[in-house]
């Protein structure tokens, strides 16, 4: 088996932390930094708790099995999220670098992986999957919630892969479990 060398690994994060300090550079100018931390304030649940409620609504009864499978995927992914944050550690990019500034402040210490993004990507994964229709507006939103979080300085670019790889496991398995 092929191991990555520390030399390739070191190429691979400065790139990571090359690309996070050339997005955060938005985070500069107030109307797109603006426009992010609003973004990344609505993923930290409040827009996806509205929609498990208003699915309901919208779709009828049926859809609360479609609400209950989001409550599931969220538990998974925040039992997945913290216990990988809490084993990898790795600081967030504005605490690696004053290059970063940051946006919005975070919502706990450490960077890996992105569990907005990973949330972002599990919900609308779900949503998408009943209800097509919806894409028009989740995969926009969720596109935002994840640039939101390197412009931001919260987290690099592999964070937010990581965090969308995780998501969409975890949406896939909540697939095959019901």
């Amino acid at each position: 088996m092929h191991s990555i060398r520390p030399a390739s690994w070191r190429r691979v994060l400065a790139v990571d932390l090359d690309l996070c300090i050339r997005c955060n550079r938005l985070a500069a100018f107030e109307p797109p930094r603006r426009l992010f931390a609003l973004v990344s304030r609505l993923g930290d649940g409040i827009f996806w708790y509205t929609l498990m409620l208003m699915l309901p609504v919208i779709y009828g009864l049926e859809a609360i099995v479609v609400s209950l499978q989001m409550a599931g995927v969220a538990l998974a992914g925040l039992l997945l999220y913290k216990q990988l944050k809490g084993r990898t550690s790795r600081q967030r990019p504005f605490q690696v670098t004053p290059a970063i500034r940051v946006g919005t402040a975070p919502l706990d210490h450490f960077s890996f992986p992105s569990g907005h993004t990973l949330h972002a990507v599990a919900f609308s994964l779900v949503a998408i999957g009943h209800y097509p229709e919806l894409s028009w507006l989740l995969v926009p939103f969720t596109a935002l919630v994840m640039a939101s979080r390197v412009v931001l300085g919260l987290h690099y670019p592999s964070d937010v892969i990581a965090g969308a790889v995780l998501g969409a496991a975890i949406a896939q398995l909540s697939f095959q479990l019901i």
